[in-house]
């Protein structure tokens, strides 16, 4: 279409030419020209303005990408912002539960300590009684051994004669009489020299009127005879009446206060050597004084 423009621009002063004068010819010409420049404008102008939109087009689709690239980025931010979100309500739910432990555990912490000074307490408590209770257990114990060298002291010929023995077991003093010296066979009338014996060691027991005396009546396992079976039916009544006749002594002629004093039989029950022998038997036949230690009535209440 271009071409035919040209042609016909060309062809127009040739047509016009026969019928105009010179002047008006040469002003076509002019026109001509201008027309014909005008075209070329126009030509250069509109292929400018394709490259133009090309590159337009070039740049719309360039900024069509860049447009999607920022969507995506843009989703991806708010996924990230969304999932920063809930990390932070996760940490700041975890911060609390951290706070709420450690103020848990700190309470934990002043109960213990509160605790330990308690126990602390008892402790320091519990030694200072233990050593209160110590410097007491050991002055108990100086005492009886006291009293233990003086019953060894005054008993002395008899311990070596055998006819007694005296022990001190854990501050626990015990006086072993044979019935021997104290009774003869099937009788509960002390002997002289079970009197003689027994006023000895009254005289020393005045000297501890903290203790009280316990006299148990031991027999061995020999059956009541039958001259005797109506007096003492069995070795209980025996062993009984045996502790029964101590005590008397102690109180009536010694002059031990009676609240100080308890008898009791023990018949055959408490051996302290086997009863298949004679020598066995004599050991089981005896009076046992434990020393205890004594409360008046007025203590007592």
């Amino acid at each position: 279409m271009k071409r035919l423009l040209v042609i016909l621009l060309l062809g127009l002063p040739l047509a016009l030419g026969a019928c105009v004068s010179k002047n008006t010819y040469q002003q076509k010409v002019n026109e001509t020209d201008l027309l014909t420049r005008d075209v070329t404008d126009l030509s250069a102008t509109n292929s400018e303005l394709r490259q133009d939109k090309k590159d337009l087009q070039n740049d719309l689709s360039k900024l069509n990408d860049r447009l999607v690239d920022v969507l995506q980025q843009n989703s991806k931010l708010q996924r990230d912002l969304l999932a920063a979100s809930a990390n932070q309500e996760r940490q700041e739910g975890n911060l609390t539960l951290h706070q709420q432990q450690i103020a848990a555990l700190r309470e934990q912490l002043t109960d213990m300590q509160q605790t330990n000074d308690q126990l602390l307490t008892t402790i320091e408590e519990l030694s200072q009684a233990l050593e209160k209770e110590k410097i007491a257990r050991e002055a108990r114990l100086a005492k009886v051994k006291n009293t233990y060298n003086q019953l060894v002291g005054a008993l002395e010929e008899e311990i070596k004669r055998g006819e007694l023995t005296i022990s001190n077991l854990e501050g626990q003093l015990s006086v072993n009489l044979l019935n021997k010296i104290l009774f003869d066979s099937g009788k509960t009338t002390l002997k002289k020299e079970g009197r003689k014996v027994l006023q000895s060691l009254g005289d020393v027991l005045h000297k501890f009127p903290d203790k009280a005396l316990q006299i148990e009546g031991h027999t061995d396992n020999v059956q009541i005879s039958s001259r005797l079976i109506e007096l003492f039916p069995s070795n209980w009544e025996l062993s009984t009446a045996r502790a029964t006749s101590v005590v008397h002594f102690l109180q009536d002629t010694v002059g031990l206060p009676g609240e100080r004093l308890v008898a009791s039989g023990l018949s055959e029950y408490h051996p302290i050597a086997s009863n298949e022998e004679a020598e066995g038997r004599a050991q089981n036949r005896r009076i046992q004084i434990l020393l205890v230690p004594f409360k008046s009535v007025n203590e007592t209440e």
